[in-house]
């Protein structure tokens, strides 16, 4: 079991620094993408205030198919270039989107979501995941986070 005391009322810069560095112990070592992507997931689930939906989509023959996540049920398919998350894995950018009802073809898993937060992870240079954030507040997410998720994965780009 793991046990980690994460200052959710930290600033940002060092919330996301000790969720790195508690991903980092989770994680290595273990050799399983899957048992390494739901740690993870949980992890953010429970230290990221304000989210109604934490988790992973994985690059499966060239469209994303859900992984490991904490929230509601979800869409399992999600092509390259639609939604938020299929944005990302075509473009290879992180999206910060703070109203996702304005976002062209924004896919509505959850209807209670409104601002989302997508950052792909790389393995040499190519998107293998992405992890996506959702929130039920308009604006939730900033550069802060994208800037802290983007750090997760790169950390963790190699162990999935």
């Amino acid at each position: 079991m793991y046990t980690f005391d994460i200052d959710t009322n930290a600033p940002k810069s060092e919330l996301y620094a000790e969720m790195v560095r508690s991903a980092d112990a989770m994680t290595s070592g273990e050799p399983d993408a899957v048992a390494n992507m739901a740690n993870i997931a949980a992890l953010l689930w429970a230290f990221l205030p304000d989210v109604n939906w934490t988790g992973f989509y994985r690059v499966v023959d060239g469209e994303l198919v859900l992984g490991p996540f904490q929230g509601k049920a979800a869409c399992i398919r999600i092509p390259f270039g639609q939604g938020v998350c299929g944005a990302a894995a075509q473009s290879g950018e992180t999206q910060l989107v703070a109203d996702v009802h304005v976002f062209p073809g924004h896919i509505a898993c959850d209807a209670n979501s409104a601002s989302e937060l997508v950052v792909p992870v790389k393995h040499n240079g190519t998107v293998i995941a992405v992890i996506d954030l959702d929130s039920p507040t308009l604006n939730r997410f900033d550069t802060e986070d994208a800037k802290g998720v983007e750090l997760l994965a790169q950390m963790i780009a190699d162990r999935i």
